[in-house]
């Protein structure tokens, strides 16, 4: 049996899921809101559920059903474009939006190589980033904002299924006239730091994990600097206002405010931090999520597919 409406219905319906504005959502697909509205409310009316929540100030907001359409929909819109373009016999390129989730400290490193290698490969997809801490990427994921996140696996909940891209583990940080620098090793066991003052990367579920490696070296730390910058805590410690533990590393030495830092090895056996690519479990993925996700493997050196999950 036919099912009762319309594959434009379907389309308006994913922008104003996106945008939560019907006037924002009328003006990017160039019709009346008039119109918007009507298709709007035959979709409702054909799937006997109500997608949006209309608020008198805030436009509007997705129901849970709206929510699961809205993460469902995607995939089906991309195989129709395939099909519309497999009929006129146009070339099988990808082409669309893909909405890459990213947290902040992440960003600077490998994102533009990836970028830059996924857009020579896949020209006609238009990749836009949210960055943001960990727990904003976690809501953004399940919220149907991106389509996968480049992110750690810290405080991840449930619901998301993961493929570990790096593992990377912590070290330290210390200004270049810092004692320890002259270590000929550049190692150093954290309780050796014990009582000096200290710049953290204080951002959430980041913060847990580095509160969780002083537990283990039975370290109180003398926390002197909260900052939410992964280069702001960098430029801190080279100008000596305390030392930092860190976990991605830059390829040199040189700061924002000029100085230097050195980086030393913790002799400690600490857990490392996983990066994974994480999108929600139970959400089939586009071929555009599919193509990023391989050219995150290859530029990570990794393989395989997204198997492992948290249910």
């Amino acid at each position: 049996m036919a099912k009762p409406f319309t594959l434009t219905q379907l389309r308006y319906f994913s922008v104003v899921a996106e945008l939560e504005n019907m006037t924002a959502a009328a003006e990017r697909l160039l019709v009346t809101q008039s119109t918007l509205s009507t298709a709007i409310a035959q979709l409702e009316s054909s799937l006997s559920t109500q997608l949006f929540v209309r608020l008198h100030t805030r436009g509007l907001r997705l129901t849970p059903s709206g929510r699961h359409l809205a993460q469902d929909i995607k995939v089906l819109l991309e195989h129709a474009d395939s099909l519309y373009e497999s009929a006129r016999g146009l070339a099988a390129g990808l082409v669309g939006e893909l909405k890459v989730g990213v947290f902040a400290p992440l960003a600077p490193f490998r994102l533009p190589a990836i970028l830059q290698t996924f857009e020579v490969q896949h020209p006609g997809v238009e990749v836009s980033f949210l960055e943001a801490d960990l727990a904003t990427l976690q809501s953004a994921l399940l919220d149907g904002q991106c389509d996968v996140a480049l992110m750690y696996g810290l405080g991840l909940g449930r619901g998301f299924t993961y493929k570990v891209l790096d593992r990377v583990p912590p070290h330290v940080l210390v200004h270049a006239a810092h004692p320890a620098a002259a270590r000929p090793n550049r190692s150093i066991a954290l309780k050796d730091l014990d009582g000096e003052p200290s710049v953290v990367l204080d951002l959430p579920h980041s913060r847990e994990y580095y509160e969780q490696l002083y537990a283990l070296a039975g370290v109180v730390p003398n926390v002197r600097h909260r900052f939410a910058g992964y280069e702001t805590v960098r430029s801190f410690v080279a100008k000596g206002h305390g030392y930092a533990m860190l976990n991605q590393r830059l390829n040199n030495d040189m700061t924002y405010s000029g100085g230097k830092v050195v980086v030393l090895a913790l002799t400690d056996n600490f857990p490392p931090i996983e990066v994974m690519l994480v999108r929600p479990e139970g959400v089939q993925p586009t071929r555009r999520t599919l193509a990023f996700e391989e050219t995150c493997r290859r530029v990570y050196g990794s393989a395989g597919p997204l198997t492992e999950s948290i249910e």
